[in-house]
């Protein structure tokens, strides 16, 4: 092998260079500087994905805007939204994204500016509107002179990780619903069960990750309701709609799961989930300015806008804002309506084809947010060779990412599989993907042995 070095400069080919016959940095900064093209090759090589993003069926996360919504984006990336003496307007169009949302959801709130805020991911929404819900008791316990040591927070097994997070960092007890084979949404009578004097919120799901269906906050509005009134407690809800925030308004705007109820005090949402925007971006809305603590927020005035801003993060991106604003003009209700009704048709579609197969079995009856989860039925697992792990690998090796794992606690011994309909998944693409499930199956009932994951199962 030649091993003599050579002299990298502008003229080099990119994969003539010596960078590319030597591992990238891991370790150190190196010593010398290489050219830009090279850079960006090296940098670029390590980030080609396993599948292509739109084959993506196991993510939430918006793979798909078109030229306009990409190239403003572009644009914009080194803006930083909390720069508001450079970058006035973007904290304005924040403002009116958040009126605009609030609305969707049917705020009772006539101020001019909305009382929310925006947050990187809907992780850091969630968060803020828990902080709220504390300090909101904290307060309150003040007051009454009472110990504000043992905080809780209510909600289902079925919930996001981000919710453990914020019970360990701010020391907040996690009381679990179970989720069971009879109650799959959150039971309203089991989640005020574990209600004390303690409680700081409830928290139900509008579009579990898990499974897709949304936990009836309506029933436990009302239930919450009458609960309140017998214990003198003041228990709010806060509703954690990552997804069905953007799904509700546009395909059952007539489900009362929004501020038309009287406990929901708050709502947290992903921008770069079904609000269509490229990552990351969440969202989250106070019933009032009443329900945001002063502590949390700070507010500015220029340009005649008197906006309140509240986040866990000081520098973010402005990108996905105007983002967001640009698929509020773009789209308008019309179009939104048509994008998610199209997401929605589409997980219909697969979810009956899949009914269908006679290996599997639906987990709902019915769709109700575009996702859905399967398993195979227990007559057809009990003498299968293979898993649904197997059709996970089976469907990567179609570029396909079709996630199989086990349900929470309580009913982890359920394996399914799940996939997203996202705007860039059209009818087509999901005959393919039946066609290819239907094939893996046909395959793996000519097995004469077990896999693998079948006998470690």
């Amino acid at each position: 092998m030649n091993t003599t070095k050579h002299h990298t400069d502008a003229t080099t080919a990119v994969y003539g260079s010596q960078e590319m016959a030597h591992p990238a940095p891991t370790e150190h900064i190196p010593e010398k500087m290489t050219t830009p093209e090279i850079a960006y090759r090296m940098v670029k090589d390590e980030t080609y994905a396993q599948t292509q993003p739109r084959l993506n069926l196991a993510t939430f996360v918006t793979t798909y805007m078109d030229e306009y919504a990409t190239r403003l984006m572009n644009e914009s990336i080194a803006m930083n939204y909390i720069d508001e003496t450079e970058y006035p307007r973007v904290a304005v169009m924040s403002g009116r994204c958040i009126n605009i949302i609030a609305n969707l959801w049917n705020t009772p709130e006539k101020s001019e500016w909305k009382s929310g805020a925006l947050g990187i991911g809907s992780s850091e929404a969630c968060m803020l509107g828990g902080v709220a819900a504390w300090l909101r008791w904290r307060e309150r316990r003040k007051k009454e002179g009472k110990p504000m040591d043992k905080p809780n927070l209510v909600m289902s097994s079925g919930m996001q990780v981000v919710w453990e997070k914020f019970c360990q960092l701010w020391q907040i007890e996690l009381r679990q619903v179970p989720l069971t084979r009879e109650e799959r949404t959150l039971s309203p009578k089991r989640a005020l069960e574990m209600c004390d004097e303690n409680t700081i919120c409830i928290v139900p799901i509008a579009g579990v990750t898990w499974t897709g269906l949304n936990d009836d906050i309506e029933a436990l509005d009302h239930e919450l309701d009458a609960y309140n009134k017998r214990t003198g407690y003041d228990i709010p809800i806060h509703v954690d709609a990552a997804s069905g925030g953007f799904i509700l308004p546009f395909v059952s705007p007539d489900t009362k799961w929004d501020f038309r109820l009287k406990w929901v005090k708050s709502i947290s949402t992903s921008g770069h989930k079904f609000g269509l925007v490229y990552p990351g971006l969440g969202w989250v809305v106070w019933r009032d300015k009443s329900y945001l603590p002063k502590e949390m927020a700070f507010s500015v005035n220029y340009l005649g806008a008197n906006i309140t801003q509240v986040g866990l993060n000081f520098s973010r991106p402005a990108a996905q804002v105007l983002g967001q604003y640009y698929n509020f003009i773009r789209l308008g209700r019309e179009g939104y309506t048509s994008v998610q009704r199209n997401s929605m048709e589409i997980a219909k579609y697969c979810h009956e084809r899949i009914g269908k197969m006679s290996c599997f079995e639906n987990y709902a009856k019915e769709v109700v947010n575009p996702l859905f989860v399967w398993s195979l039925n227990d007559d057809y697992n009990a003498k299968a060779k293979w898993t649904l792990y197997d059709l996970q690998a089976a469907l990567q090796q179609s570029g396909w990412m079709v996630p199989a794992y086990t349900l929470p606690k309580s009913i982890d011994d359920i394996v399914v599989m799940r996939i997203v309909i996202r705007q860039g998944m059209s009818r087509d693409m999901a005959d393919m993907l039946l066609k290819d499930i239907e094939n893996a199956v046909r395959e793996f009932e000519k097995l004469q042995y077990p896999t693998p994951s079948r006998i470690a199962y």
